[in-house]
């Protein structure tokens, strides 16, 4: 196994202080948004291993896979995913909201990205909807109390939470909601909100600001979002999605088609390898209108929060639909029996408490001349266990594991 060495993405939505805060480290004064963990090209881990000469070199971890993918993955996951590893685990630490986006499912990506190849458009350019061909399912597990948007809610609910603002500009939007089935209302709403004359909807965002810092409550979180973005449809769009509170071990699974936003705190998130975004509101960056209105799945559902099942090992599993990552975590009290992490498939480890212990022994029929390694892990640091190591925790504190289903 490898202790991992992660970049710290300085997004401008970042907190200046969780994420020094989780690693025991000085703040920068600058945001630190999320801290990735795997072989994403944009920011892979490093690793310091031996090289054919004899010495040891920190290298990326997307390069040390590529030179045996099979025996740093394992083999079925190399017949399922391709020689890369599936899946990127971050810290995140939003202090002000992200985007309002959704990703698209896999044929839908795969469709998007061959269209823009073919349209010969950059793959960094800014109007760039499909950067991959993958799809880009997500879990967040909060650390702290966190709060965020996800899913449409019933018409009915939104229609009244927008008629209680008293907003002349908005009671369209409420009779469209009354007025069609389910679907078609929360489609025409969004429609007519991201397809509006942009001084309209600007007032339309100022008016319902100011009437949602008036009443307070349940209106208060849109008096924020309007704060951070004055003038954005995307608030207005926001008042059609789920609000929710996750306490610390709580998650949300976000599906492919699902809009959804994060607003505030500290998770853990896992998601497949990909970049592919389309943005409703609250950004400055690029809005696809009818791209976006083609993979947006119009169905309202509860957001769905979900808490770990607990195995007799002591492993707690957030489950998901998803084969390219598997989350779960030990939360380990002093005392608590050695767990056997063993697996057949890489995975990244994660403290978040406590200093859990990791013990790599070696195979006795094949690592003979191997030493056993121990590394004991303070919160915020990581490794990767290549595909088949033997593995085991002990020690007290909580413990993140990142892996797939192949």
């Amino acid at each position: 196994m490898d202790r991992l060495a992660n970049t710290v993405r300085p997004y401008a939505w970042g907190s200046t202080t969780a994420i020094p805060e989780l690693l025991g480290t000085a703040p920068t004064g600058e945001p630190q948004a999320e801290m990735w963990m795997g072989a994403h090209p944009g920011a892979p881990s490093r690793v310091t291993r031996t090289t054919p000469d004899g010495t040891e070199r920190e290298q990326p971890l997307s390069d040390v896979i590529a030179t045996d993918p099979e025996k740093e993955l394992g083999a079925a996951a190399v017949t399922k995913f391709g020689p890369r590893l599936p899946f990127l685990l971050k810290i995140l630490a939003a202090a002000t909201p992200l985007s309002l986006q959704v990703h698209p499912d896999l044929a839908q990506a795969r469709t998007g990205h061959e269209a823009e190849e073919r349209a010969g458009i950059p793959l960094h350019a800014p109007h760039r909807n499909y950067k991959d061909a993958n799809h880009k399912p997500e879990l967040i597990c909060a650390l702290t109390p966190f709060e965020g948007l996800c899913g449409f809610r019933a018409p009915g609910e939104t229609a009244d939470l927008l008629a209680a603002l008293d907003v002349d500009s908005l009671k369209p939007y409420v009779d469209l909601l009354h007025a069609h089935p389910e679907d078609a209302a929360l489609r025409e709403v969004l429609t007519a909100v991201l397809t509006a004359d942009p001084d309209e909807i600007a007032a339309t965002v100022a008016d319902t600001a100011a009437a949602c810092e008036r009443l307070g409550g349940a209106h208060a979180p849109y008096a924020v979002l309007a704060h951070h973005f004055p003038g954005d449809p995307g608030v207005i769009a926001a008042m059609l999605l789920n609000h929710v509170r996750l306490q610390p071990g709580e998650a949300l699974f976000l599906g492919a088609g699902v809009p959804h936003a994060y607003i505030s705190g500290l998770g853990v998130e896992i998601m497949a390898n990909s970049d592919n975004v389309l943005r409703c509101g609250l950004t400055p960056k690029h809005v696809d209108v009818p791209e976006l209105l083609r993979v947006v799945r119009f169905d309202a559902a509860d957001p769905g929060i979900l808490r770990p099942e607990a195995s007799e090992s002591g492993e707690e599993i957030y489950e998901t639909p998803i084969d390219e990552f598997r989350l779960s975590r030990y939360v380990r009290p002093e005392g608590a029996a050695p767990a056997d992490l063993t697996a057949a498939t890489a995975q990244i480890l994660l403290a978040t408490a406590g200093t859990p212990t990791l013990t790599e022994t070696p195979h006795p029929t094949t690592d003979t001349n191997s030493p056993t390694l121990a590394l004991t892990l303070t919160p915020g640091q990581s490794v990767f266990v290549p595909a088949g190591e033997r593995i085991e925790l002990t020690g007290a504190g909580t413990l993140f594991r990142a892996t797939m289903t192949a």
